[in-house]
């Protein structure tokens, strides 16, 4: 099969679509031939040499995939050879073929392309682990995202809203201002020309929030902090305002704050499982009636990965960007 390879060179790295051993499924595995991947923020990483794959994991990227299933493994109950799945990887999606444990297969819902099935694994199970099963967000809470027009941020602005939750965005331009809004936001704010911590008080009427969803880190702390209410929560998903700050204790204790450090790759296929049976139990409804689907910003061959990277590194995505292998 073809995959695609990270390839170091003088002025840093190049993606090279190129031949590459088949997978073999093991036992409880499934073979499963690709047409659709995504792009993560961990790809980047892991293609600057960043962010190794966990142990046992395939070193070619990609968390997540949509396909039809080659072969089956032994054990395997419940799946056929032609059905069509999508699936929550710790590495392998960049790839035309990708042996996957039977309990991380999820069926593509009614109607939906390879493209969108392809989008559902990694961004809304992100969005679900950490929203429901980090924070416990619950109908009538408020919720803080931050990056809202990203891929992860519009899978959470739809959960939180299919859960009666009300939802504040931050975004980086007009236009995934306004996408945060056609998605459910309650409010959207333009972090570069607004200061969101001024609009989320005036919104909730000096209240806060319940929960917030963060992909900044240190130089978003302070601010996230001051807007929790009494027992709110702070989940970080991402660094990408760096990783090290100071904290005020005493704030935290008389919030009853809690602040909370989440991955979803590095977990082991159990938990994984578990994250997966509980979304299709809360929102599969959803998804099946059209309420919720992805938001994509572009499709490209996925021997452009190298270009969709450079898209991503660059933040001139909105949604997802998906690579069509087939």
């Amino acid at each position: 099969m073809h995959a695609i390879e990270v390839e170091q060179t003088q002025s840093g790295h190049q993606l090279v679509w190129r031949e590459v051993e088949d997978p073999l499924p093991q036992p409880g595995e499934l073979l499963v031939s690709i047409h659709a991947t995504t792009l993560n923020r961990a790809d980047l990483s892991q293609a600057e040499g960043n962010y190794p794959p966990p142990p046992g994991a395939p070193n070619i990227m990609g968390l997540d995939m949509s396909g039809k299933i080659l072969e089956l493994g032994t054990g395997v109950e419940g799946w056929q050879v032609g059905d069509q799945a999508c699936a929550l990887l710790a590495g392998g999606g960049y790839a035309e073929k990708v042996a996957v444990d039977q309990r991380l297969l999820i069926p593509i819902p009614p109607g939906w392309s390879f493209e969108e099935a392809a989008c559902l694994p990694e961004v809304y199970l992100t969005a679900y682990v950490n929203i429901f099963m980090e924070a416990g967000f619950q109908a009538g809470e408020t919720i803080l995202i931050h990056g809202g027009a990203s891929g992860v941020g519009t899978a959470a602005i739809q959960l939180a809203k299919g859960a009666g939750g009300r939802v504040i965005t931050t975004a980086g331009r007009p236009d995934k201002v306004e996408t945060c809004k056609n998605q459910g936001a309650d409010l959207a704010v333009n972090y570069r020309t607004e200061d969101f911590v001024a609009r989320t008080l005036d919104y909730t009427e000096g209240a806060g929030v319940d929960v917030i969803l963060d992909m900044v880190g240190a130089e978003y702390l302070e601010r996230n902090i001051s807007l929790l209410k009494v027992k709110g929560r702070l989940v970080f998903i991402a660094t990408l305002g760096g990783s090290e700050a100071t904290v005020d204790i005493r704030q935290l204790m008389g919030k009853r704050a809690r602040l909370i450090g989440s991955v979803l790759r590095a977990r082991p296929v159990e938990e994984k499982a578990e994250i997966i049976r509980r979304f299709r139990q809360q929102f599969w409804g959803q998804i099946e009636e059209g309420s919720i689907r992805p938001v994509i910003d572009k499709v490209m061959p996925v021997a452009d990965a190298h270009a969709a990277h450079e898209r991503m590194r660059d933040y001139q995505n909105i949604g997802k960007i998906v690579l069509k292998v087939r």
